[in-house]
C-alpha cells in the first residue's frame, strides 16, 4: 500500500492511474486530482484519514466525462478541495460492470434517472450517501455546481456522521434484492401482449423508435416485435413498427451516410443529429436486428445497411489480430462531431458546384446547417425518386452519382484529426458482434462474414479465457477480471450463432459447457437466476442481479434465451427448467414494466411458440441437404433447433438423443419433432420444406 500512496512516488502527485491499462483512466492518469484505483488499500486509505469517498465511473468515449474532467477534474482549485477532503476512486465501467451496475442502481434510487459520468459519494465501507451524474464546476441552469456539492458533503460528513451512517443504511436496505422465487406464478402470454401493447402506445408513427428525445435505437424492442410477429402469425403492425424504425434510423443523421455505422443515439425526435459516438455493442445488436428484418421481409435496403456495418466495423473497429475495439468517440479536437460534420463550403469544394448541389439536395446539406452552423448529411426528408426525376435520371443513375460523391467525401474527411478509439477488446461485446457475424454470414452466403467471427472468437479463446475461467478484457497484452455473467451469456450466444451457421460440432459442445459454467459460477440455487458476478468474486455491498435490458441486454435475459436453445439442441431439459424458474423469479421486477425486458421476454415468447427440432443427416456438400440447409437459414424462425451432421454418433456425445438416428436409402435424411411428437424421417426435401 505504502508503495503506491507516497507522495514521493510521483514529482506533482500520487495519481495511481499510471500503472492502468484502461483507456479511461489512461485519460486522467495527469489530472491534479489524487485519482486511486478501486481497491482495498483505496478503501483503507479513507479509513486511516476519515475521510469519505468519492467514486468517478465513466468511460473513455463518454462525452460529458470528457466534458467534466476539463471543468474539474484538470482544474487545480477542484482537485485541491478533492484531495483535501476526499480520497478519490476512478472506475471504467466497462471494465468494472458490477460496480458500475450497483451504484448505477444508487443514483437511479435517489434521483430517479442515471448516466455517465456516475458521480457517487461513499463512506470508507463503500456505502453510498449521495449520488448524481454531471456536475458542472460551479452552479449553473439549476444544476448544483461540483465544488459545492464536495465542500458540502465533506461538511456534513464530519460533523453529522449519525446522519450520513442513517441515510447510507437506508439506501443498502433499499438495494438489497427483494427477488424471491414464487412457485405458483410465471411470466406468459399476458406479459407478452403487455409489452406489446407499450410498444404500440409509445411508437412513433411519424419517425419511428419509441420515444421522444433523446432517441435510442433499442434493437431488442425490434427482435421482441419480429418475433412477436411470428408467434401472432403474422400480425402486419408489429413489423410495420420494426420497418419504419430501421428505414427512419438508416434515413437519418444517427446512420453515418459517409462512412456508415451508428451513432449511440439521436438527440432529437428525428434521429436527425446524433451524439457522434459510436459503440461495438450497437453495431452487434443493429446487425442483428437488420439481418433479421431482411429474413422477414426480403427488403434488400436492410441487407445493404447489414453489410456497410460490417463494412465500417472491420475497417475502423477491428484489431490486427481478429478482435473488436470498444468505441469510437464522439469528439475530435475537443469538439463533439466535428469528425463527421461538414460546411457548404467545403462540400461544394470536395465535390464541385454541380455533383456538390445535388449531393446537398439529397442529404439537406445547407449553407445554415443543420447542427451549430454545420451540416449532418442525411436523407430524411429526401424523395430520391423524385429527385431523380427532377434531374432527369434513373434511380440508379442517381444512386451511383452519389455513390461516387460519397466516395470522395469520405476521402476528404480522412484527412481530418481522427477521434480516439477506446482499444480495448471485452468479451462480451466481442461475443456480441460474432453472434451478429455469423447470423448475417449464413444469412447472406458471405462466408467473409463468418470468418471475421471466427476469428475473433480464436482471439478471444487464445487470449481471454484462462484457465477455464472466462475474463473480461484485453488490451496490450494484459488481460484482466474474472467475467460476468454477460461475459458468459453472451459468449455462450455466440457459440450457438457460430454452431448453427457452420454445424461444427465443436462449437456446440463449447456452448453447453458454458451453460455448465454459468449454472456452477453465478446460479441463485435459493432463489433462481444468475448473480451478475461469480460465487469466488469480490464482494460489493450488495450481491446484484440483473435483468433491465438498458442499452444492451442483461446477462440473465441472454442467458434464459441460450439456456432454452442449449435444451432443445441437446435434449437435455434441466436447461430448460432453469429459465422457466427464472420466468418466476423476475416475474415481478418484469411485470407493469414489460418495455423495459424486451430481450428477456423473448424467451418467454420462445417457450410459447410451436417448436420444431430439425436433424438433418447428410454429407456436406451433398445437394439435397445444402438445398434445405439454405432455405432455412435464410428464412426467419427462431423456434426452430437445428443440427447437421454427417456422423451422429458423434454428434450423440452433445446430443444424446441422437443415438440410433443415422441416414436412410444413402441419402440426405431428415428427421423432424414437433410440439412432443416426431415424424418420420425422409428423404424427400421438397416435402420436408413444404412442412416448414
Amino acid at each position: 500500500m505504502k508503495d503506491y500512496l507516497t507522495k514521493d512516488r510521483y514529482s506533482n502527485h500520487f495519481n495511481w492511474l499510471v500503472k492502468s491499462q484502461s483507456p479511461y483512466l489512461q485519460q486522467h492518469q495527469t489530472n491534479p486530482v489524487n485519482w486511486l484505483e478501486w481497491s482495498e488499500e483505496a478503501f483503507e486509505k479513507a479509513k486511516q484519514e476519515n475521510k469519505p469517498v468519492f467514486l468517478s465511473i465513466g468511460y473513455s468515449t463518454c462525452h460529458w466525462c470528457h466534458v467534466m474532467a476539463h471543468e474539474s477534474f484538470e482544474d487545480e482549485q477542484v482537485a485541491k478541495l478533492l484531495n483535501e477532503r476526499f480520497v478519490s476512486i476512478k472506475v471504467d465501467r466497462e471494465e468494472r460492470p458490477d460496480i458500475d451496475s450497483v451504484y448505477m442502481r444508487v443514483c437511479q434510487l435517489l434521483t430517479g434517472q442515471g448516466g455517465w459520468p456516475l458521480s457517487v459519494f461513499l463512506t470508507p465501507d463503500q456505502k453510498p450517501f449521495y449520488a448524481g451524474t454531471y456536475f458542472p464546476k460551479t452552479s449553473r441552469h439549476g444544476m448544483p455546481g461540483f465544488m459545492d456539492v464536495i465542500t458540502q458533503l465533506y461538511d456534513k460528513y464530519q460533523k453529522n456522521p449519525e446522519k450520513i451512517a442513517d441515510v447510507s443504511d437506508k439506501i443498502i436496505e433499499n438495494l438489497k434484492p427483494s427477488v424471491q422465487s414464487d412457485q405458483k406464478q410465471s411470466l406468459g402470454t399476458a406479459h407478452l401482449e403487455k409489452a406489446y401493447k407499450q410498444l404500440s402506445r409509445s411508437f412513433d408513427s411519424k419517425y419511428g423508435g419509441f420515444s421522444g428525445a433523446p432517441k435510442f435505437p433499442t434493437p431488442h424492442n425490434l427482435m421482441f416485435l419480429m418475433r412477436y410477429h411470428i408467434w401472432k402469425q403474422g400480425d402486419a403492425d408489429a413489423l410495420k413498427m420494426v420497418e419504419k424504425t430501421l428505414n427512419a434510423m438508416a434515413d437519418g443523421g444517427i446512420y453515418d451516410q459517409i462512412g456508415f455505422g451508428f451513432a449511440r443515439y439521436s438527440t432529437d425526435r428525428k434521429w436527425l443529429v446524433p451524439h457522434f459516438e459510436k459503440m461495438l455493442y450497437d453495431h452487434a445488436l443493429l446487425l442483428t436486428a437488420y439481418t433479421e428484418a431482411y429474413q422477414l421481409t426480403g427488403n434488400r435496403r436492410f441487407k445493404e445497411i447489414s453489410e456497410q456495418m460490417i463494412e465500417f466495423v472491420k475497417r475502423e473497429m477491428t484489431s490486427e489480430q481478429g478482435g473488436f475495439y470498444s468505441a469510437i468517440d464522439a469528439d475530435s479536437e475537443g469538439i463533439e462531431g466535428k469528425y463527421y460534420v461538414w460546411d457548404w463550403d467545403e462540400m461544394l469544394t470536395t465535390l464541385g458546384q454541380e455533383d456538390g448541389e445535388l449531393y446537398a439536395e439529397a442529404y439537406g446539406i445547407t449553407a445554415t446547417g443543420n447542427f451549430e452552423g454545420k451540416n449532418v448529411p442525411n436523407l430524411i426528408d429526401t424523395d430520391l425518386d423524385a429527385l431523380a426525376e427532377k434531374h432527369h435520371l434513373t434511380r440508379q443513375q442517381l444512386q451511383e452519382k452519389l455513390e461516387q460523391a460519397r466516395k470522395k467525401l469520405f476521402q476528404k474527411r480522412s484527412q481530418r484529426i481522427y477521434p480516439h478509439v477506446d482499444d480495448k477488446i471485452l468479451t462480451s461485446w466481442n461475443a456480441m458482434m460474432i453472434a451478429a457475424l455469423a447470423q448475417a454470414g449464413r444469412v447472406y452466403g458471405d462466408m467473409e462474414y463468418v470468418n471475421m467471427a471466427r476469428t475473433a472468437m480464436e482471439f478471444i479463446e487464445d487470449k481471454l479465457i484462462e484457465n477455464g475461467r472466462v475474463m473480461v478484457r484485453f488490451r496490450d497484452g494484459e488481460v484482466k477480471n474474472k467475467g460476468f455473467i454477460d461475459d458468459y451469456a453472451y459468449l455462450m450466444r455466440a457459440y450457438l450463432e457460430l454452431y448453427e451457421t457452420t454445424f461444427n460440432d465443436d462449437f456446440l459442445q463449447k456452448g453447453k459447457k458454458l451453460a455448465k459454467d454459468m449454472l456452477d459460477w453465478f446460479w441463485d440455487p435459493e432463489n433462481g437466476g444468475f448473480y451478475f458476478t461469480a460465487h469466488d468474486a469480490e464482494e460489493l455491498i450488495v450481491r446484484d442481479k440483473e435483468i433491465y435490458d438498458g442499452a444492451i441486454p442483461s446477462g440473465n435475459s441472454v442467458a434464459a434465451e441460450q439456456l432454452i436453445r442449449i435444451s432443445r439442441l441437446t435434449g437435455e431439459v434441466e436447461f430448460e427448467e432453469k429459465a422457466e424458474k427464472m420466468f418466476q423469479t423476475f416475474k415481478d421486477q418484469v411485470e407493469g414494466y414489460e418495455t423495459g425486458h424486451t430481450y428477456f421476454l423473448l424467451s418467454v415468447m420462445l417457450l410459447e411458440m410451436p417448436s420444431k427440432e430439425i436433424v438433418i443427416i447428410g454429407e456436406a456438400g451433398e445437394e439435397n441437404r445444402e438445398k434445405l440447409l439454405r432455405k432455412l437459414q435464410e428464412t426467419f424462425h427462431p423456434q426452430y433447433a437445428i443440427l447437421a451432421t454427417s456422423n451422429p454418433e458423434r454428434l450423440s456425445k452433445q446430443a444424446s438423443f441422437l443415438k440410433g438416428y443415422q441416414m436412410k436409402n444413402g441419402q440426405t435424411t431428415v428427421y423432424i419433432c414437433e410440439n412432443f411428437s416426431c415424424h418420420q424421417p425422409t428423404n424427400d426435401i421438397d416435402e420436408v420444406l413444404d412442412q416448414l
